[in-house]
């Protein structure tokens, strides 16, 4: 037991910090329906990329349909090797039939797998809500904005991924 002290020192941890990131690059991808809540994760995410020292030309906005969608356009983006993250931000909202589900469930196995293969950070910002009211709340009325929050996850994700990509540079 004399040792554990000496040996907690030397552990290394390496965590994200949400500082700025002005080499990062960027990527929404954002599904339009449901605009109306959807165009406040949007303004929530840039106004914390722009905040966090991301340059504007370094951040790009692709539009598409719905939720549905953002798998395949997010895949698109990972291929070209071109963002640091990509962020995915729309809002599916629980109605009378089972299409919420299948919408919510592929939608978010799609983008882990995209992060995953692409061996980048897809931060999954669609709001996947039981009523509208759920979803304004989240979208920055009483529970935060999604969309900041996505935005910072995303920060943080690439200060971490850049540590560990220089564990091996001190040797």
């Amino acid at each position: 037991m004399t040792h554990l002290p000496n040996q907690l020192a030397q552990v290394q941890h390496l965590h994200g910090e949400l500082h700025t990131q002005s080499h990062a690059r960027v990527a929404l991808v954002v599904g339009r329906f449901n605009s109306f809540v959807v165009e406040s994760l949007v303004n929530g995410a840039l106004d914390t990329l722009l905040r966090h020292g991301v340059a504007g030309h370094n951040i790009t906005v692709v539009r598409v349909p719905g939720a549905w969608e953002i798998p395949l356009a997010t895949a698109r983006l990972a291929q070209t090797d071109k963002f640091d993250a990509i962020i995915a931000l729309g809002a599916v909202i629980r109605g009378s039939t089972p299409h919420f589900d299948y919408v919510a469930g592929e939608s978010a196995k799609g983008l882990g797998a995209i992060g995953l293969d692409y061996d980048l950070p897809v931060i999954n910002g669609i709001l996947t809500t039981d009523s509208i009211e759920q979803a304004i709340e989240r979208a920055g009325t009483k529970a935060g904005n999604k969309g900041s929050e996505a935005a910072a996850v995303a920060l943080e994700m690439i200060g971490v991924l850049d540590q560990i990509d220089a564990l091996g540079d001190d040797e």
